[in-house]
């Protein structure tokens, strides 16, 4: 953090933005007041819901229709920004003030190539001839660093990785230089060593460019990595604000405290192996190979073994971490696991039956004994399906009566920590961690003697992470289940896995304890997966 704030480029004064009637408070933002320095890096810090992304919306003016400003300023060299038709505001977004999103996949057109993308920046502020846009667009892909710029700009969206489409995004918002980059959750789905790329790559961009930088995250290890300044937001108001060092060495509200206390810790406690005779559990030389490409047009078939002759053992009772980046294979062994893709060789025997070689009634049976948590559990839940359907549709499929299983699902509800008349509820009348303990119930309708969480809790605020991932915990414990907890988020595995496997690019590298694993890391990948979690650094001189 090597900067040194001057002069407030972006003055926000007593804002307040109104939610619609009906809501559950009245104020998304409620009397907030910050400033934003020139050459600098505010964090604002706090839950979904805090209001945390509202002021920067309001920047820019983005704000849903139903949602507006009602007091306060937003100043901006001279000019208050809430005050400001949309022909001005449009003039200024991107020239003077940008935003990158959180999910670049939704913020990029999926029908056009990189190129014209970036070009188009240019394009909707008169500036530039086709032959310089396309050069500078070089230029900005080579400074956030895309591999093959060349190759990038002729790909569309899906063709890219999640941290190459996030550079992308980071180059739109470079495209004009602007004054003010605002950056919201960028780095909130990618995978460590990635996110640690993205973080130094906006920090460079800082230091070189001298913007006003304002990150918007959950995240106090992305915080500890990053700010100068931090403002800490609950319930649409400021609770509290400082440099980062005096918000994180020594924090004054309870919120601010709780926050940082439900950061998973970087440490894996030394504990007795989890054993049984035989394995709940076992996979034996598991591949899986996708192919895509050539087809009626031809072209080169595209071929990606993502997974190559995986061996794993689960006793009962134990917790298996999967950990790895995006494309290392981890969620294709989950979806093999519970045959929601065919393998293309080995075994997974389940209880002593071989699940990868059974068909019919004989495999829809043993699959009540495997089930799945996903990671989007709003994608995962039908949104036209009450919750008590939802829940209960498992059981009655194998032949339980209606009345019993939803009597069930009532229990489980109460199980996962939510009030029974969730029942008669639609998802989308739930927040994340709610519809995640949902989906815990869901998995746990039939009974299962094994569950595959996938990336279960990645999308989560960090203190609802620790609840979910405390839940795990105490239902593993009281009903003996076998968890196989598949993340890219080393601090969770630390917290909540008695083993890991390491994979890179479709192989385990590394399997051992998790203690182990964190503290004698034997693999290159490991310690590289390690030495890039945010904050760490910060925790290691804290611990010494």
């Amino acid at each position: 953090m090597t900067s040194t704030p001057s002069e407030p480029v972006l003055r926000i004064e007593d804002l307040q933005i109104a939610l619609p009637e009906g809501a559950d408070r009245a104020f998304a933002v409620d009397d907030v007041s910050y400033e934003l320095n020139a050459g600098e890096i505010l964090c604002i810090v706090g839950e979904s819901g805090s209001g945390k992304s509202m002021s920067a919306n309001a920047m820019m003016g983005l704000l849903p229709d139903q949602v507006r400003p009602t007091a306060g300023h937003i100043f901006f060299d001279g000019q208050d920004l809430l005050t400001l038709s949309e022909a001005e505001l449009r003039d200024l977004r991107g020239r003077r003030i940008a935003m990158i999103f959180q999910e670049p996949m939704s913020a990029l057109n999926p029908l056009m190539r990189i190129e014209d993308q970036i070009s188009e920046v240019f394009e909707a502020h008169n500036l530039l001839t086709p032959k310089e846009r396309r050069a500078r667009t070089l230029e900005l892909l080579n400074e956030v660093q895309i591999p093959d710029p060349e190759k990038a700009m002729q790909a569309y969206p899906f063709q890219l990785s999640g941290g190459q489409r996030q550079r992308v995004m980071i180059a739109m918002a470079l495209a004009l230089e602007p004054d003010v980059l605002i950056a919201d959750e960028p780095t909130t789905a990618l995978d460590v060593t990635t996110q640690a790329q993205i973080l130094e790559l906006i920090h460079d961009l800082r230091d070189r460019h001298g913007m006003a930088v304002m990150f918007i995250t959950h995240d106090f290890g992305v915080v500890a990595e990053i700010a100068d300044r931090v403002a800490v937001m609950q319930f649409g108001k400021i609770v509290e604000k400082g440099t980062a060092e005096e918000v994180l060495d020594n924090p004054q509200h309870d919120y601010t405290r709780k926050l940082i206390a439900a950061i998973p810790k970087l440490h894996a406690e030394k504990q007795e192996m989890v054993t049984s005779p035989t394995p709940i559990l076992e996979v034996i030389g598991l591949c899986k190979t996708y192919r895509s490409g050539g087809g009626l047009f031809g072209g080169p078939e595209r071929v990606v073994k993502a997974v190559k002759m995986i061996n794993l053992k689960l006793a009962e009772g134990e917790t298996l971490g999967i950990v790895g980046e995006s494309g290392s294979g981890k969620s294709s062994v989950g979806r093999c696991l519970v045959r929601l893709m065919e393998p293309d060789a080995g075994s997974v025997f389940l209880a002593g039956e071989d699940m990868a070689h059974l068909k019919g009634e004989k495999l829809r049976s043993a699959r009540k004994s495997i089930q799945m948590i996903f990671q989007d559990p709003f994608a995962s839940l039908n949104p036209r399906t009450k919750i008590g359907r939802i829940i209960a549709e498992g059981p009655i499929a194998h032949g339980v009566p209606a009345q019993v299983a939803f009597a069930k699902a009532a229990e489980l509800l109460e199980l996962v920590g939510l009030d029974k008349s969730a029942l008669d509820r639609y998802p989308h009348e739930f927040s994340g961690g709610q519809r995640q303990r949902v989906g815990i119930a869901r998995a746990l309708a039939l009974e299962p003697r094994v569950i595959i969480a996938d990336e279960a809790v990645s999308a989560l605020d960090v203190s609802i992470q620790a609840q979910v991932l405390d839940l795990l915990a105490d239902l593993k414990a009281r009903l003996n289940l076998a968890l196989v907890f598949i993340t890219h988020d080393l601090r969770v595995a630390a917290q909540i896995c008695d083993r890991i496997a390491v994979m890179q690019k479709g192989e385990v590298v590394e399997i051992g304890t998790a203690h182990d694993i964190f503290n004698a890391p034997q693999s290159a990948y490991t310690q590289s997966l390690i030495e890039a979690i945010p904050g760490r650094e910060k925790e290691l001189a804290a611990a010494s």
